[in-house]
């Protein structure tokens, strides 16, 4: 579950259970999708709907550490949903859990700003930890997401014909320090630990980073992170 944009760091948020929604039509794959989370006594399932506009409505009314939404599902699907909810709750994780590993899916679900793409099919103790990641300030894909990320159209969009080289130097030494520490995939918390910063200081260089590189979120920086080669400069030092 880990990669370029994994994260499989994570736990309790400030000694709190981790808060989690999953959304999913399929009453018998999500019971069990539930059942394994509450196998952790760091995962508390909090919420259950079952298609977008429950979703919705279920980030509405609880407090929410990380949303899990299906792709495929009836009346408003998971990419739809996501959309919304990016543009109504931007602060609160999405990532997409489903059967379907489509590179169109896989490159729309990024776009729009989902923190993972996970599959089903995915080892249980990958599933929480990388739920746990996410929660933390990460992001986390399958293995076979993360390779496909990395090597095929969604790096080709985020460079918009310019390599991500040519765009990594429009930054500062610390802020292109801060991205490769991201690109290895830290959460803020680890970003603010391996640097020697507040977490409010992190947030501030995200922000500023993600307006100068011209991505609109940590997955999308990460990627271009990986491609200019600055993850394995942080893995090296």
């Amino acid at each position: 579950m880990t990669g370029p944009v994994g994260d499989a760091a994570g736990g309790c948020r400030n000694g709190q259970s981790v808060r989690v929604a999953v959304v999913d039509d399929d009453a018998i794959v999500r019971s069990g999708v539930v059942a394994l989370l509450r196998m952790d006594a760091d995962l508390d399932v909090v919420a259950e709907g079952d298609d977008g506009h429950a979703a919705l409505d279920l980030v509405r009314r609880h407090r929410l550490d990380v949303v899990l939404l299906d792709i495929r599902m009836p009346r408003m699907d998971g990419l739809r949903a996501l959309e919304r909810l990016r543009a109504e709750q931007p602060a609160v994780p999405v990532a997409m859990l489903t059967t379907f590993a489509d590179e169109a899916y896989i490159a729309e679900a990024v776009e729009l700003g989902a923190l993972g793409f996970l599959l089903k099919s995915d080892a249980p103790r990958d599933l929480i930890a990388a739920v746990k990641g996410i929660a933390g300030g990460g992001a986390a894909f399958s293995p076979r997401v993360a390779r496909w990320l990395v090597r095929t159209e969604a790096t080709v969009r985020i460079r918009r014909d310019r390599t991500a080289r040519d765009i990594v130097d429009r930054l500062s030494t610390r802020q292109r320090e801060l991205l490769a520490v991201l690109g290895t995939g830290a959460s803020n918390a680890e970003i603010a630990r391996r640097m020697r910063l507040s977490d409010g200081t992190v947030k501030q260089y995200l922000r500023e980073i993600f307006d100068r590189i011209e991505v609109t979120n940590r997955v999308q920086a990460a990627i271009l992170a990986h491609e200019a080669g600055l993850d394995q400069e942080a893995r090296g030092s």
